[in-house]
C-alpha cells in the first residue's frame, strides 16, 4: 500500500535560507560525504536539496505534493526531515518510515519536531497529536520517544545524532563508524599538497594518535604522495622526525580514548573486535594485549561511572571547569580535557538524547545522572555572557527537557569565565584579569544578587563600575 498523505501537509514545508539543521548535523557527521548517494524524501519546497547540491552532494528529492513526478529511488543516505510529525494516522506514520528504511542502503536521517515546541504549535487535540486551525497536523515526539520509535520499526541500534535526529544505519560497521568520528578526535590528517607536506601530516598524527597509521588509514592523497618511500624509510622518518615525549602523550590519549569508544559502545550494545573501524581495531592491538582485556577496563570504567563518590572525586581532581556543590560546568573546548569517566558520563548522555548542535556549557551533575548542553552564544565577546537555551537529559528516566530565555527580561548570566576553560586556553588569562578586577571592586560581596541580568547591573552601579569589553572601569557620572 502506498501512503495516502492526506491532510494539509504541503502547508507544513517551509521556505529555508540555510540547511536544515539535520541537514548540517549529517554533514557535520560525514553521513553525506562525497561519493555518497543523496535522497531526500518528503522534501517540501526542495531548499535542503538546492543547497546540498551546491555543496557538490549527489542528491535528489520526492515529495507527494511538489517533486511527484518521478518515483523515489534508493541511495546510500536518505533524508526523512519533519516528515512523521505532520501524518496523522499512526499507520501510514509507521509506513512511510519504514518506505525510508527501505529506500537507505547505508544510513536513514530521521528528524522530528519535539515536545518542547508545544508552545509554538496552536490546535486543538487530534489522534495523537495537534490539528491546526490551517488544517495541518503535528505529533510532538519525546528526544527518546523518537529514538524508541525508530528502532522499534527499523528493527536496528540507532545514533541519536542532536535532539530530535536519529541515525539508522544498514550496516553495523557504519554506526561504529560514525560513533568513532564522535569520540577519537585525533583521527584528523592535516591538509596534503606535495610529499613534504605529506610528510608532515604523518609525524602529526603519529604524535597525535601515539603510533604509526598503516597505509588503509591514510587519505588517498597522502597514501599516493608518500608511495614512493619504502616502509623502512617512513619508519625511520618517523623515528627521526617525531617528538618521543608528544608521541607519548598521544598514546595515553588514544589509550583512554579507546576505553571511552568501548565503554559507549557497551552502553549502545558491544560487538566483536572485528566489528570496530579499522583504526580503532588498531589501537587496540597497539596499546593493548588483547581486545578482552581492553573491554574488561572499558566495563569497569562503566561501572565507576554509577559510583557518585568516585564521580565526585574526578570532578574534585579535575584540572578544567567550575565546580559547584551540585555540578561540574565545563566550556566546549575544555571537555575532552575532562578526566575519562567524565568524558564518559557527558557521551553517554549525548547518545541517550542527542548532543544540541549549539552549545557553550557542558553540566554534569555529581548526585544522580544528569547532563545539560547550555548555550551562551555571545562567550567570547561578552564579559558576562547569558544564557540563551538549555537541554537536559536525565540520565536515570531519560527524561528530557528544553528551556529557552530568548524572550527572557533578566536571563541568567556568567561570572568568572577563566574557570570553565583549561588553565592553557590562550583567552583564560585575559579572562582572569577580569575577575580579579571585580573582586577587587567588590562586586562578588552579594553572590545571591549577581546571577541574572538585573541583578548584576544594580551591583555595577552599586560599586560605581561599568565594562568596556573585558575591562573593568569606573563609572562615568551622567
Amino acid at each position: 500500500m502506498q501512503p495516502t498523505w492526506n491532510s494539509e501537509r504541503r502547508l507544513t514545508a517551509i521556505a529555508r535560507a540555510v540547511l536544515s539543521v539535520p541537514a548540517r548535523q549529517a554533514l557535520a557527521d560525514r553521513q553525506l560525504a562525497p561519493g555518497r548517494t543523496v535522497l531526500d524524501y518528503g522534501c517540501g519546497r526542495g531548499d535542503d536539496v538546492r543547497s546540498l547540491e551546491r555543496l557538490d552532494c549527489r542528491i535528489t528529492g520526492w515529495d507527494p505534493y511538489y517533486r511527484s513526478e518521478s518515483k523515489p529511488q534508493s541511495a546510500d543516505t536518505v533524508l526523512l526531515t519533519y516528515v512523521l510529525n505532520v501524518i496523522e494516522d499512526p499507520a501510514e506514520r509507521r509506513h512511510t518510515l519504514l518506505q525510508a528504511w527501505e529506500l537507505a542502503n547505508t544510513v536513514l536521517i530521521v528528524s522530528a519536531r519535539l515536545t518542547w515546541e508545544k508552545s509554538k504549535v496552536q490546535g486543538e487535540a487530534f489522534s495523537d497529536g495537534l490539528l491546526t486551525s490551517r488544517q495541518t497536523f503535528q505529533h510532538l515526539f519525546g528526544a527518546s520517544e523518537l529514538r524508541n520509535y525508530v528502532e522499534e520499526v527499523t528493527g536496528t541500534r540507532c545514533v541519536s545524532a542532536a535532539p530530535g535526529v536519529v541515525y539508522a544505519f544498514k550496516d553495523d560497521a557504519a554506526r561504529l563508524s560514525c560513533l568513532a568520528h564522535r569520540i577519537v578526535p585525533d583521527a584528523e590528517w592535516l591538509a596534503s599538497e606535495d610529499t613534504a607536506s605529506a610528510i608532515t601530516a604523518l609525524i602529526d598524527h603519529v604524535e597525535r594518535r601515539g603510533r604509526p597509521p598503516r597505509v588503509e588509514e591514510m587519505p588517498h592523497n597522502v597514501a599516493e604522495l608518500l608511495a614512493h618511500l619504502k616502509p623502512g624509510e617512513l619508519r625511520r622518518l618517523v623515528r627521526d622526525s617525531a617528538d618521543p615525549a608528544k608521541v607519548i602523550e598521544g598514546g595515553k590519549r588514544t589509550t583512554l580514548n579507546t576505553l571511552l569508544f568501548l565503554a559507549v559502545e557497551l552502553f549502545n550494545g558491544r560487538g566483536p573486535f572485528s566489528s570496530l573501524p579499522f583504526s580503532v581495531q588498531l589501537d587496540v592491538r597497539a596499546f593493548f594485549s588483547s581486545y578482552k582485556e581492553a573491554c574488561q577496563r572499558s566495563d569497569r570504567l562503566l561501572l565507576k561511572l554509577r559510583d557518585d563518590t568516585y564521580v565526585r572525586g574526578a570532578m574534585n581532581a579535575s584540572d578544567v571547569g567550575k565546580l559547584t556543590p551540585t555540578a561540574l560546568y565545563v566550556h566546549r573546548r575544555a571537555v575532552d580535557d575532562m578526566p575519562t569517566i567524565l568524558r564518559l558520563y557527558e557521551h553517554c548522555a549525548s547518545i541517550a538524547a542527542g548532543r544540541p548542535q549549539e552549545w557553550t556549557i557542558a553540566k554534569l551533575k555529581h548526585q544522580g545522572r544528569g547532563v545539560s548542553w547550555l548555550d551562551y552564544p555571545d562567550f567570547d565577546k561578552n564579559p558576562h555572557p547569558r544564557l540563551l537555551s538549555s537541554y537536559h537529559i536525565d540520565l536515570q528516566t531519560l527524561e528530557t527537557s528544553h528551556m529557552s530565555y530568548a524572550n527572557s527580561a533578566n536571563r541568567p548570566l556568567l561570572h568568572r569565565k577563566h574557570e570553565f576553560l583549561t588553565q592553557d586556553d590562550p583567552d583564560a588569562p585575559r579572562y582572569q584579569r577580569l575577575t580579579e578586577a571585580e573582586l577587587k571592586a567588590g562586586l562578588y560581596a552579594h553572590p545571591h544578587m549577581i546571577g541574572t541580568e538585573n541583578g548584576w547591573e544594580a551591583e555595577l552601579i552599586r560599586c560605581g563600575r561599568e565594562l568596556r569589553g573585558h575591562r573593568l572601569v569606573r563609572r562615568m557620572e551622567s
